[in-house]
């Protein structure tokens, strides 16, 4: 996966290889999965979720730029993939995730795995997480049609945010925020393909 599909691509940050290639992707897909896990693609994880595409895993965590003493907050935990690997690369990890019974499975596999600076819990992304702001990077693993205000106030100054943004499948965009001085630098990276943000993102209650 690192030699195949990352290198050739261009992640070049060593420590971000490091933690692609240690972290067991197969433990985070289901069990009749297990040997497409390392395959250039999203896969499914169940209740309308994918895990993403080792590239743009490794792509998003890269564009942060991750440092051993970061708190990184990432919205969509998943099967908590992403959420191991920014494990392996900074001080601390709070995940959010909406489906509860994704949560929970991702909560108990992260232990499992002893990512015991992972921390899962169940909610609405849209808010963030206050209690434990600011953060140092934010990662937003389902698209909104907007970057969600309450992110981007929990993002430190100098901090770094990669969220997929648009209101269908086909229109998204993958932004870069970078917070200097209080204001936010918004570039648009790459056209991507996530599942929505729900929960109040899409106006539920």
């Amino acid at each position: 996966m690192v030699e195949q599909q990352l290198k050739p691509r261009g992640i070049h940050d060593e420590r971000v290889l490091a933690a692609m290639a240690k972290v067991p992707r197969e433990e985070f897909v289901a069990d009749d999965l297990r040997n497409r896990a390392y395959t250039d693609g999203p896969l499914p994880i169940g209740h309308d979720q994918t895990i993403s595409q080792p590239y743009i895993v490794a792509f998003m965590t890269e564009q942060l730029h991750p440092q051993p003493t970061d708190k990184i907050l990432e919205i969509g935990t998943g099967s908590g993939y992403q959420a191991a690997v920014l494990a392996e690369l900074v001080k601390e990890v709070y995940t959010i995730e909406i489906v509860e019974p994704l949560a929970k499975e991702a909560s108990a596999r992260l232990a499992r795995l002893d990512y015991n600076n992972a921390h899962v819990k169940v909610g609405d992304g849209y808010q963030g997480w206050p209690e434990v702001a600011p953060f140092d990077g934010i990662i937003v693993t389902c698209a909104p049609d907007k970057v969600p205000q309450p992110l981007t106030q929990q993002l430190k100054d100098g901090g770094r945010m990669i969220i997929p943004v648009g209101t269908t499948m086909m229109d998204q965009q993958l932004y870069l925020l970078e917070k200097k001085n209080g204001e936010l630098a918004q570039t648009a990276i790459l056209p991507v393909r996530f599942v929505p943000m729900i929960g109040e993102a899409a106006g539920e209650k």
